[in-house]
């Protein structure tokens, strides 16, 4: 199957977004709609966004018949080398190889046949090397599995669950792989080698105190990790859940192998948070002004910049919105890499370090009704708000990630397929080839009860092999000249503006703005009163009340109006009301209002469950949205 797809101007208005500097996102992104069609070449800016992507999917294993054991028949698979499930999701994360005609993917085996059939090996989650280049390996397959088969005895610690997901990269050389918790290494041989068989593979579990990655440590679950492009250096994320409080951290760590216990340890670990006001997301200055201050923009932590030396996280930058960011290691200043995503966290930078690929809600119609107004700064996101709006980027299995080529420089970014159709949802993560001219991401077929049933969204029958609810894309740009992926050097051990970190100490609480009463300037004009108001213990924040009095930030969007957003309890995981009676005036025009109760998201939300009660509406430009109903 083809599709030819070209760069356009994004869908709607673009504008730049940031994430609030508190708890984030309970489940991390799958998301959004696949590939078709085709606009032309476009330039933003000086940036001239290239044109002509040629869309296709990559080769995977046959779709099993069933689940049931033997299943998967030679009829199947002559070559007897597995079968995926045909299930939403079977098909996972595909993972950078310093190769660009490979590329790395997990997979769902399903159907093998009972021990001790030499083909039932081909069983569960797995880890491919795929070619991107339309050749073969020597059995006629164009993939290899890297996993099946590995003894037992060389996989000891290893939670083979985690082989789909976080994605698996190469280390530099190709000889070693992250896959799942652990790190694979086939000796003196590259993986690609056909000498480089399971009986010579070791996959050794990454430990953290003593504890493997994946686990509850120092009482907070890892998840989420990236191994840095220097192939010395980690990132994970610590999610904290204490007392109805949520949290979570990122970290980054070296890898170091302990090769008597045949383990790598995580040492010189460190935060990337500091509870200091020059790393917040507002400061106060004196005569109780705010200054929006972008650093330590970390939030979730999601990889990191092509040379190793920021961390990617997403962040609120305007109001009710989620963009990409990347934070430098040596300073902690942040700048955003996308513009009014409202909501991405799947996202890869090209080994050039020039392109970004960023699966954004913006442009499916989801997330418009509160993420949609232009020119609002993050003030009530403070609360914070930002996991009740990122609850709302998934309806359970229908996810409305749309994968977007963003220039890294400046932010702007085009649909890499409009006009897709919307029943198949990019998933995370996706990925660049090492040459820096494709890029590849999974696609998940909505199924019920995100369809069908009550749902007013009719489930869609399955046109793929087997009648599979997963396939991989790859997106070709011709007009991006080919490039050497040349790892970088090794990055420091010390993050200067980070904090130490040992496992099993006490995570820190995180730091907010005091109960008061301010006054943010616009960058151009105005001004924005805001009062903050906070528990009696100054545990958290309350209720954020702010009015715009002729507020602009760029010179051309004017907000006058007020708006409010109080929790429900005094608990971090708590229902969120907003209150809006916005309006927007000069180069775009419009209105972002609520009914006479406001409206309010349950702690459901968190959980991506939709679950509201009032309305939120947003004009934008006479364009007008309204909220999904509960449950959609």
């Amino acid at each position: 199957m083809r599709h030819t797809s070209t760069a356009r101007s994004g869908i709607g208005h673009l504008k730049t977004v940031l994430l609030s500097a508190t708890a984030l996102v309970l489940l991390s992104a799958q998301a959004a709609p696949a590939a078709t069609s085709a606009p032309s070449a476009v330039t933003k800016g000086s940036v001239r966004l290239p044109a002509a992507a040629d869309i296709s999917e990559l080769p995977v294993p046959p779709t099993a018949p069933s689940a049931a054991p033997g299943s998967c028949t030679t009829t199947v698979n002559p070559h007897r080398t597995g079968c995926v499930s045909a299930a939403w999701g079977a098909l996972g994360s595909p993972g950078f190889f310093s190769d660009p005609r490979y590329v790395l993917l997990g997979v769902n085996f399903a159907g093998a046949p009972p021990a001790p059939d030499p083909a039932n090996v081909y069983s569960g989650p797995q880890v491919l090397l795929v070619r991107t280049d339309g050749t073969t390996f020597s059995n006629g397959d164009g993939w290899k599995c890297l996993t099946c088969g590995v003894p037992a005895a060389n996989r000891q610690d290893i939670d083979t669950a985690s082989y789909t997901y976080p994605p698996p990269y190469a280390f530099p050389g190709d000889r070693r792989v992250l896959v799942g918790n652990g790190v694979l290494d086939c000796g003196r041989y590259q993986v690609t080698d056909p000498r480089c068989t399971p009986d010579r593979m070791h996959i050794s579990p990454i430990e953290l105190g003593g504890r493997p990655l994946g686990g509850t440590i120092g009482g907070g679950q890892t998840r989420e990790w990236r191994l840095n492009p220097d192939g010395v250096h980690l990132g994970w994320n610590t999610a904290v859940v204490d007392n109805g409080a949520y949290d979570e951290f990122g970290s980054v760590g070296r890898l170091e192998f302990d090769r008597a216990a045949g383990r790598y340890n995580l040492t010189h670990v460190t935060l990337l948070y500091n509870d200091a006001p020059q790393y917040q997301p507002y400061v106060v200055e004196r005569g109780n002004r705010l200054r929006f201050n972008p650093a330590g923009m970390i939030g979730e932590f999601r990889g990191w910049t092509s040379d190793g030396k920021a961390a990617l996280g997403v962040q609120s930058y305007e109001s009710d919105s989620v963009d990409a960011w990347a934070t430098s290691l040596a300073t902690g200043r942040s700048r955003p890499l996308t513009r009014h995503a409202e909501y991405t966290d799947p996202m890869f930078m090209s080994p050039d370090g020039r392109w970004l690929i960023a699966e954004e809600v913006v442009g499916s119609g989801r997330l418009d009704f509160i993420s949609g107004m232009e020119g609002i700064p993050p003030i009530t996101d403070q609360l914070p708000t930002t996991g009740h709006i990122s609850g709302i980027r998934n309806n359970g299995e229908r996810r409305f990630f749309l994968p977007y080529l963003v220039h890294a420089a400046d932010g702007r970014g085009v649909p890499i397929t409009p006009g897709a159709d919307p029943a198949w949802n990019a998933g995370a993560d996706p990925v660049w080839l090492a040459d820096s001219t494709a890029v590849v991401w999974p696609e998940n077929l909505v199924t019920s009860p995100a369809c069908g049933g009550a749902n007013p969204l009719p489930c869609p029958v399955s046109t793929e092999p087997g009648g599979r609810h997963s396939r991989v894309m790859i997106a070709r740009f011709p007009e991006l000249h080919p490039s050497r992926a040349t790892p970088p050097a090794p990055i420091s051990d010390s993050v200067p503006w980070g904090t130490p970190y040992t496992a099993g100490q006490a995570f820190p609480t995180r730091a907010h703005l005091p109960a008061g009463s301010y006054t943010l300037p616009g960058k151009s004009h105005g001004t924005a009163d805001v009062v903050i108001t906070a528990d009696a213990s100054n545990a958290l924040i309350t209720k954020i009340q702010v009015s715009y009095r002729d507020f602009s930030d760029n010179g051309t969007d004017v907000v006058n109006g007020t708006e409010s957003a109080e929790r429900g309890s005094d608990t971090t995981i708590s229902s969120v009301t907003w209150h809006e009676n916005l309006g927007l005036s000069g180069r775009h025009t419009g209105t972002k209002v609520t009914g006479p109760d406001g409206f309010a998201l349950s702690p459901r939300a968190l959980g991506n469950y939709f679950d509201a009660t009032g309305t939120m509406t947003t004009t934008m430009d006479e364009q007008t949205w309204t909220q999904p109903g509960n449950g959609d």
